[in-house]
């Protein structure tokens, strides 16, 4: 009788968003991150960076598989368990702070923090989203010890950091890593777009189309990228004497921007092109120099210096400068495994070149 085959190995299977948040809870179950109870759905969706409907399903897996229960007051309260002997103790937490919600991040950064979690996951390393506003304010020592003490982590990862919460890291020697631009003054790694580059770059477009009065559209805050953007355009413009740079800091409402642009268009030499760093301030510009009769790119240039999937759809078609969001996720994660596993990084900036997209606004 001829003698079974033995059956082929299992093909690998990509684990979907749901497997990967199972996974993720039972392991912070495993290792006592939670006692008790769970926290409620809103702050989990925040902390694993995944919508509700994909947070509900886990829950019920975890429920049906005998990790949770619910209880009278629906709180998810945690079933005790045996442990076995041999057991590990647990994946490394790498910790990631920001100031946006999950649920508010624009597309390209919300890929890049799923990424990110892809990637350091499959690694062996547990991700835990916190979204802390009082961390990136100017006065940030009280709201940084209370997470930090209450989240402990082997590396932490800081969306666009500003100065102050820096430099706190530095105080208390945590290993650091900064998804953005560093100010000057400030000595950590970081992973950026090269933005001085792309805005130089910038600048030596709009002169050869003929434009000497430009201005760069800033938010306010001190974000080292911002920083770099300025350096940059002054870098193209160093050696034209009649180029004339005037640089627009808003705070973020439209209001206010579209004040500064009235207050631009009402001067003596008012700019012939604008350069806008981030991607929505690009519409409001766009759209409030076309309802004060300018025409694009006809009467005024525009060049955004960041990139997002929605800016495709916009017509006329944006220049704008763009990195591979892939790209920045594989760079961010390896310096961020490197990070978790030796405590110590080099202190230098990994920028990463942009690439030019030319469009319809120039």
């Amino acid at each position: 009788m001829k003698a079974k085959s033995p059956p082929p190995p299992a093909l690998p299977q990509r684990l979907s968003l749901v497997a990967q948040t199972v996974q993720s809870l039972r392991e912070s179950i495993r290792t006592g991150h939670w006692r008790k109870h769970l926290p409620p759905e809103r702050e989990l969706c925040e902390l694993l960076q995944v919508s509700r409907p994909t947070l509900r399903v886990a829950l019920e897996e975890l429920q049906r598989k005998g990790w949770l229960e619910v209880t009278q007051r629906q709180r998810r309260r945690i079933k005790p368990r045996r442990t076995a002997p041999g057991a590990s103790a647990g994946k490394r937490v790498i910790a990631v702070i920001s100031p946006y919600s999950f649920l508010t991040l624009s597309p390209q950064v919300a890929f890049l923090a799923d990424a990110l979690r892809e990637r350091l996951t499959k690694a062996g390393s547990a991700v835990e989203y916190h979204v802390n506003p009082a961390c990136f304010s100017t006065k940030p020592v009280r709201a940084l010890e209370k997470l930090v003490s209450q989240n402990p982590a082997v590396a932490w990862l800081v969306m666009g950091a500003k100065e102050p919460m820096l430099r706190w890291f530095i105080s208390q020697q945590l290993p650091c890593l900064v998804v953005g631009s560093c100010p000057t003054s400030v000595v950590l790694p970081s992973v950026d777009a090269d933005h001085q580059a792309a805005c130089r770059h910038a600048g030596g477009v709009l002169l050869r189309k003929g434009h000497r009065r430009i201005a760069l559209v800033l938010p306010q805050g001190g974000y080292g990228g911002d920083a770099d953007s300025e350096q940059g355009m002054r870098e193209s413009l160093k050696d034209r004497p009649e180029a004339h740079l005037r640089v627009l800091s808003h705070d973020g409402t439209t209001a206010h921007l579209c004040a500064l642009l009235d207050a631009a268009m009402r001067s003596p030499n008012p700019p012939t092109a604008y350069v806008v760093a981030r991607v929505m301030p690009v519409l409001t510009v766009m759209m409030h120099l076309m309802r004060r009769g300018k025409r694009i790119p006809q009467d005024v240039a525009v060049i955004s210096r960041d990139d997002d999937p929605f800016l495709q759809s916009t017509t006329p078609d944006v220049t704008r400068y763009a990195i591979s969001p892939a790209q920045l996720a594989r760079r961010v994660a390896l310096a961020a495994r490197q990070l978790a596993k030796t405590d110590t990084l080099e202190p230098k900036a990994i920028r990463l070149m942009a690439k030019y997209l030319p469009g319809e606004t120039v």
